[in-house]
C-alpha cells in the first residue's frame, strides 16, 4: 500500500494494522481468550506476532442475545481449572444481555464469549490469535475435538480488574452528521456516523479510514470516482483521499448508518472530546491505553 495511502502517521507501518469483521453466531462461540503484542511477539512469532485487542457494535440484537464478556472478582488459575472440570465455567464470567447500538470493548487478556442471536460489527487489531479454553463439547466433520488451549490461555489470562465491558458513546461535533465515538484506544478507533441527509467531509492526511455501511444506501462521491454504498459493504478510504460526500437515496427504507475505523492520534482524539464538554470520567470509560 503506497505510503501516502496510509498516512502520514501510518508511513511506516508494515503490516495493515486493523481488521473489521461481521459475526453472525447461530449458537455460543467457543470460550476463549487473546494474549497482548508483548506475549505475542515472544511465542507467536511465526504467527505474526501480534495480539488482538478488540470491540464489538451491536447492528442488531434478538431480545434473548447475550455475551461472557471478563471474570467475576476473586477468581485465580486454580478455581478457573476447577469450574473447567465441572462444566460450570460460565458462572465464572460477568454476563452481559446485548441490545442493538450496544458497544463492547475487549482489551487482550479478558477472557469472553459470543451467543446467538445478534449481529456483531467486531474492530480489531490485524490479528488471528485465538487461546480456546472450551468449546461445549463441538466436534468436527470427522467427529474430532476442536484443539483447546489452555496452558497458553491461563498465560495471558486477565484474572484482576480489566478495562473491558459495556461502553457509552461520547457525541462528536460534525457539519451535516450525527457522530460519535464508539471506543479509542491505542490500536484502532471506531466512531458511529448517522446521516440524516447528504453531507460533505474530508478524510485525515495522517490516516487511512476504514467505511463500513451498517444501514442504508446511497451513492460515494470525491476526486475522480463515484458509486453506490448499500448495507454491508466495507469502503477503504485512503488518507490522501480529500473531501468526500454521502448522499442517502432519495427512496430509502432505513437511514444510513456507517462506523468508521481508523489507527487515531489519541492525544488529539481526547482533546477533541475535551472540546466537545465531555467529563474526564467519561473519556476514561472510552478512550483507553
Amino acid at each position: 500500500m503506497p505510503a501516502d495511502w496510509r498516512g502520514a502517521r501510518l508511513a511506516s507501518c508494515a503490516d495493515f494494522p486493523i481488521l473489521v469483521k461481521f459475526i453472525f453466531p447461530k449458537e455460543k462461540l467457543s470460550i476463549q481468550v487473546h494474549p497482548d503484542d508483548a506475549y505475542a511477539r515472544a511465542h507467536e512469532p511465526a504467527a505474526g506476532g501480534r495480539g488482538k485487542t478488540e470491540m464489538w457494535h451491536a447492528v442488531s440484537a434478538e431480545p434473548d442475545a447475550k455475551v461472557l464478556l471478563g471474570l467475576k472478582p476473586g477468581l485465580n488459575k486454580e478455581k478457573f481449572l476447577s469450574a473447567l472440570a465441572s462444566g460450570t465455567l460460565e458462572d465464572l464470567f460477568v454476563p452481559h444481555g446485548v441490545h442493538t447500538e450496544d458497544t463492547f470493548f475487549v482489551p487482550a487478556g479478558t477472557p469472553h464469549t459470543i451467543g446467538p442471536g445478534m449481529v456483531l460489527c467486531e474492530v480489531q487489531e490485524y490479528s488471528d490469535l485465538t487461546y480456546r479454553v472450551y468449546d461445549y463439547g463441538r466436534v468436527d466433520a470427522e467427529g474430532r475435538p476442536r484443539e483447546l488451549h489452555i496452558e497458553k490461555a491461563l498465560e495471558v489470562m486477565n484474572f484482576g480488574a480489566t478495562t473491558g465491558g459495556m461502553i457509552s458513546r461520547l457525541s462528536l461535533p460534525a457539519p451535516g452528521l450525527n457522530r460519535s465515538l464508539l471506543a479509542a484506544c491505542r490500536y484502532f478507533a471506531t466512531e458511529r456516523w448517522e446521516l440524516p441527509y447528504p453531507c460533505v467531509t474530508a478524510g485525515d492526511p495522517s490516516h487511512f479510514d476504514l467505511i463500513v455501511v451498517l444501514s442504508g444506501s446511497g451513492m460515494l462521491e470525491g476526486p475522480g470516482f463515484s458509486a453506490p454504498y448499500r448495507r454491508g459493504e466495507c469502503w477503504y478510504f485512503p488518507a490522501n483521499l480529500g473531501k468526500f460526500s454521502l448522499a442517502p437515496t432519495a427512496e430509502w427504507n432505513e437511514p444510513t448508518t456507517l462506523i468508521r475505523a481508523y489507527v487515531p492520534d489519541l492525544v488529539a482524539l481526547q482533546e477533541e472530546l475535551r472540546r466537545a464538554k465531555h467529563a474526564e470520567t467519561a473519556l476514561r470509560c472510552a478512550v483507553f491505553d
